[in-house]
């Protein structure tokens, strides 16, 4: 979504209009696979890249978008169409619209084949495949889910969950906040108007997506009682059990939330990403929360940008993932999976972890996290670790599902999206 942030600023657009263009934008990612279904479904012969993008995105102003009126969400995505694609393929957009419009009933039916998983759409005719026969498929095609991934969770975890986890990713994520300084229940009531629900940490607030404007305008925020930050990266910072005056090297650090809460302890950290640009947001972090110890931002690609002799009580390996806990958060991940590019962050985390055990001192710690589901970039890495690592012992270990979020007291509906997930272990080094 940077690129839309990029493409918003560039061309002036007023904070509405930029929400707006994120929200098309994100909902076409989120939805792409349902969405390629329904284009393939009303087109006689396979569409250009352009033309496909460009009905996509006006399908998803007609089906998913409450706020942009149909007939708007038509003519706007032909014009469009013609002036990219030439007036032929406008009549063709027109067209294929058109019949999206006539096909779909605002209801429900109760066959899979044929509802919008989420919204109050179905189709005259199957647009899904069928779930009995294909369920794999299926989930590709309603859930927007690579079947690819969705087999390997229901290996593990079975068919329905494997469903729900792929339905979590089709919702806009929770807010996730951590309280740095000050209680809980006190911020709760501050942002009682926004929706906040307490987190299943003791430090963490969540409140719906749409809640940020609220925060970040807050007094709380800018006095740095709260920062941003999911619920599986502040439980792996805490599985460091960092304390004051430690020194802690933080590999992979950038935008530094992991940082700032290990800093929180009194805990001195340096905090290592090969990108500058990246860290560069470290030094606004840093004054806004004033955290107890030290935080020491360093552009290094892993350790190398150290000190030869320097050892740390402990080191947070936070490795390149496949993001497969948080793809509400990050849904374009999803279209990026595949066995190639998850041998590829294998390799690099076993690097990385190799690099960080030589600066663990003698009985310090090593805490290998990521925001992933798959077993190869967690249990099965620390294994392998462990085997090349003799003496080495794993002391906690934990892997957090994405869940729904909370429901209170009086809530209508579940909370409007699901929180993170991802994996964390902490290793101990022998003494000697």
């Amino acid at each position: 979504m940077r690129l839309v942030d990029t493409f918003s600023a560039n061309n002036g657009l007023d904070a509405r209009d930029r929400g707006l263009v994120r929200t098309l934008v994100g909902t076409e990612i989120r939805r792409r696979a349902t969405l390629r279904a329904i284009v393939g479904r009303f087109t006689k012969a396979k569409p250009s890249a352009d033309l496909a993008t460009l009905l996509r995105l006006g399908i998803t102003q007609l089906l998913f978008l409450d706020r942009i009126p149909p007939h708007a969400a038509l003519s706007e995505t032909v014009i469009v169409v013609r002036d990219v694609c030439g007036l032929a393929k406008g009549r063709v957009a027109n067209a294929v619209l058109r019949e999206v419009q006539r096909a779909a009933r605002l209801e429900t039916s109760g066959d899979a084949r044929h509802d919008l998983i989420g919204r109050p759409w179905t189709f005259r005719q199957a647009i899904f495949r069928d779930p009995e026969e294909h369920p794999f498929l299926w989930a590709e095609d309603a859930l927007s889910m690579p079947s690819a991934i969705v087999k390997r969770w229901a290996a593990r975890h079975g068919n329905e969950q494997a469903f729900q986890l792929a339905d979590l990713a089709l919702r806009e994520p929770l807010l996730s906040l951590r309280v740095v300084r000050g209680e809980r229940e006190a911020l709760l009531d501050t942002f009682a108007e926004a929706g906040a629900r307490p987190g299943d940490l003791p430090s963490n607030i969540l409140l719906p997506a749409n809640a940020g404007e609220a925060v970040f305008s807050s007094t709380a925020f800018t006095e740095g009682h709260i920062a941003v930050q999911g619920s599986a990266a502040i439980a792996a910072a805490e599985l460091m059990q960092a304390q004051a005056g430690e020194r802690i090297l933080d590999l992979c650090a950038a935008p530094g939330g992991k940082s700032m809460l290990l800093a929180g302890t009194g805990a001195h950290v340096t905090a290592c990403d090969k990108n500058p640009r990246r860290l560069a947001g470290m030094a606004r972090e840093i004054e806004r929360l004033r955290p107890e110890g030290s935080v020491t931002p360093l552009a290094s690609d892993s350790t190398h940008g150290l000190n030869p002799s320097a050892t740390f009580d402990g080191v947070l390996v936070d490795a390149p993932c496949s993001n497969t806990g948080v793809l509400a958060a990050r849904p374009g991940a999803r279209w990026r999976f595949g066995p190639k590019d998850l041998r590829d962050l294998v390799a690099l985390g076993s690097q990385l972890l190799d690099d960080a055990a030589e600066r663990v001192r003698p009985g310090g710690r090593l805490v290998h996290s990521t925001c992933s589901l798959e077993p190869e970039e967690n249990a099965q890495q620390v294994r392998a670790f462990l085997e090349r690592h003799r003496g080495w012992t794993i002391e906690a270990e934990h892997e957090r599902l994405p869940v729904s979020g909370p429901i209170l007291e009086g809530d209508d509906q579940p909370a409007p999206g699901p929180t993170d997930g991802g994996y964390a272990a902490r290793l101990r080094r022998p003494t000697s």
